[in-house]
């Protein structure tokens, strides 16, 4: 675990109770490592060694964000990541040991916001979980995305076919049943919602969406865009080779 200075101040409470952080990791120095670095930061951090363990602690306890190691033992991180979705849309960040690309896919088709590599440096993993805690606590201005008059029913409400998106309750429907997506999916199909019908490139969306101000992997953005479809209908969004995505109008 490496540091930087250069990553802001010291405190990153959020109103009156500091943001918990659960960190399923099984190395004990890397655990207490990431543990000691985020309290700094002025996060609560609880931890756990295993799979298992932290199932049992996140239904435990209100956790604002998780960081699941992929290679635990008893459960895995891509089947705790699993287990995690069918309760919660917490955020959830993967860390790899190896950065192979399996890893990467599989913890983000389990569910995972996002990831990072280890060794971690301090200052990747907290822009990281500050830009998780945006998307998390995100709610676009009260008018709601621009949208032609054809595919609003009200102005904070959007209608694209059989999928309409509550702007100001943060509801989304497809054919009148809630659709239930994480925050980061949210974000996704809103930025899609607000320019109906325009290809939207993945530097674009990492920026807007995934809150980078560096280059990141694309791969998260294809992988999120995947199951988005798969809760909004698979012809909704539509791949634009070379280019990027769009949001289909009717």
């Amino acid at each position: 675990m490496t540091s930087n200075a250069q990553v802001g101040s010291v405190s990153e409470a959020r109103g009156p109770a500091p943001v918990s952080v659960l960190v399923v990791e099984d190395d004990a120095t890397i655990r207490r490592a990431v543990q000691l670095a985020l309290e700094r930061y002025g996060y609560r951090v609880a931890v756990a060694a295993d799979g298992l363990s932290g199932l049992e602690a996140f239904r435990a306890g209100a956790h604002d964000l998780l960081i699941l190691d992929v290679m635990l033992p008893e459960l895995d991180g891509i089947g705790l990541c699993h287990r995690i979705r069918e309760e919660s849309s917490v955020p959830v960040l993967m860390m790899s040991a190896r950065g192979d690309a399996l890893d990467v896919v599989a913890g983000l088709e389990a569910g995972a916001d996002d990831y990072v590599i280890k060794p971690v440096d301090t200052a990747v993993m907290v822009a990281r979980i500050r830009a998780l805690l945006r998307r998390a606590t995100f709610r676009p201005d009260a008018e709601g995305p621009a949208t032609p008059k054809s595919g609003r029913a009200a102005d904070h409400i959007l209608v694209f076919g059989d999928l309409s998106v509550d702007t100001l309750g943060m509801e989304v429907r497809r054919a009148g049943e809630t659709v239930s997506l994480t925050p980061t999916e949210l974000r996704l199909l809103l930025e899609f919602a607000a320019a109906p019908g325009s290809v939207l490139d993945r530097r674009r969306l990492l920026r807007d969406v995934w809150d980078y101000g560096w280059e990141g992997d694309t791969r998260v953005v294809d992988l999120c865009v995947l199951r988005l479809r798969k809760k909004i209908g698979s012809g909704r969004i539509e791949t634009v080779r070379g280019f990027g995505y769009k949001l289909v109008r009717g």
